[in-house]
């Protein structure tokens, strides 16, 4: 019977993430990632890439070049109209598709400016969906489209449903971390947290729909000894009580469905737009692959790798695939390097056992890494999204 739960678990996740956007926004805090590696000219940078902002974040501190890799080719093509837009449309324009997440002249900027910047993948995948931003009504979004957007609208049509719509835009404009306290705990938590939202949190559409597979829910609960709507509860807690939320653009987005132009990633931001189009975004480079295979395919090294949450989904896997690809990441890795990764749960615990070739020998994966534990909680703590169990840094020794 558990064999068969699993299979069906993972199946469904498949069906999602196979066959869908996934993610219309990144759902990691570059602004860590950035403060973190202090990227410069010297830097050769590989991540996942999500839905490309935080790809176009890390372009700003001008790394020599970044590269974004994902199996979704629709991650990719999202991407790659983010840059197409940064190329031949002006700011206004640029912030009324990414921004306000939908203009009605898509259409003709999309056929006359943006196509032929594209890949024919890209070409063949928005030709086809150009109704996601055109914004035929005010409340419209390209925010509520891909699977996390749809489950973001479903999520506004629940705190409509319980009549706490209202006071959770409250936490927006909140004056002091006392207001904003006042807000969730007076208004919004206990009507926010009943029994059906927990419920819904425990079914596999749901957590697939956010990009959280049963291995990484597995891994989460058995780290965290709590269930993923108990983690979260206090998620939110700590965002809304602990953190300020006017740069809070992550969680913002999901409520309002779009950015503001104080609120918002920093590509979104006028003069980061122009820097990017200045040359820039030259720098990013995309590429739809494993990323296994990407590293073993490319021809030079990383200083920098941007690991997000993926190997929680391999973590029950067979561990040949994380064995492999750490194989090609130290293959590819540049004496110093350095790799930031971020987990469902509140431990690694399958990544040090892991062992690989290197110079020679056999060699424990944790032997050949320096963690930067007390740095990485202190980022942690002040992560915008939190919604992750723990957040890594890990220093190349070799």
């Amino acid at each position: 019977m558990k064999a068969l739960f699993n299979w069906t678990s993972n199946r469904i996740f498949s069906y999602v993430h196979g066959n869908h956007l996934v993610y219309n926004t990144c759902w990691e805090d570059p602004r860590l990632d950035r403060e973190v590696m202090q990227l410069d000219e010297k830097d050769d940078l590989v991540l996942i890439t999500s839905a490309g902002c935080n790809a176009l974040d890390y372009a700003l501190d001008h790394p020599n070049s970044v590269h974004a890799v994902d199996m979704n080719f629709r991650q990719n093509a999202l991407l790659e109209l983010k840059i197409a837009g940064i190329r031949r449309l002006e700011f206004p324009e640029f912030f009324s598709l990414f921004g306000d997440g939908g203009d009605a002249r898509f259409g003709e900027w999309y056929v006359e400016r943006l196509r032929s910047e594209l890949s024919k993948s890209s070409q063949n995948y928005w030709d086809k969906r150009i109704h996601f931003f055109e914004r035929p009504t005010p409340e419209s979004s390209f925010y509520h489209r891909g699977t996390t957007g749809a489950f973001g609208k479903l999520l506004v049509a629940y705190c409509k449903m319980q009549g706490i719509y209202e006071e959770a835009l409250r936490l927006f404009t909140a004056e002091s971390m006392e207001e904003q306290r006042e807000i969730y705990f007076g208004a919004v938590k206990e009507r926010f947290w009943g029994a059906g939202i927990k419920r819904a949190l425990r079914t596999d559409l749901a957590l697939s729909m956010i990009g959280v597979p049963k291995a990484q829910r597995d891994h989460l609960e058995e780290t965290c000894a709590q269930t993923v709507a108990d983690f979260m509860e206090e998620s939110m807690e700590a965002v809304f009580t602990r953190l300020p939320t006017a740069d809070n653009y992550f969680w913002r987005l999901y409520l309002f469905g779009r950015y503001s132009k104080e609120c918002c990633p920093e590509y979104l931001k006028e003069q980061n737009f122009e820097r990017l189009r200045a040359g820039l975004v030259n720098r990013v480079h995309l590429h739809t692959s494993d990323l296994t295979t990407f590293l073993k395919t490319h021809p030079d090294g990383f200083s920098k790798f941007v690991l997000l949450d993926h190997m929680d989904w391999l973590s029950t896997q067979d561990s040949r695939w994380l064995k492999a690809e750490w194989q090609a990441i130290f293959e590819k890795a540049r004496p110093g390097a350095m790799a930031l990764w971020r987990s469902g749960g509140a431990r690694v615990d399958f990544v040090d056992p892991l062992l690989i070739s290197l110079d020679g020998r056999s060699q424990r994966v944790g032997d050949l890494l320096r963690y930067d534990t007390d740095r990485a909680a202190a980022c942690h703590k002040r992560d915008r999204v939190h919604t992750y169990g723990s957040f890594h840094i890990a220093h190349f020794n070799h």
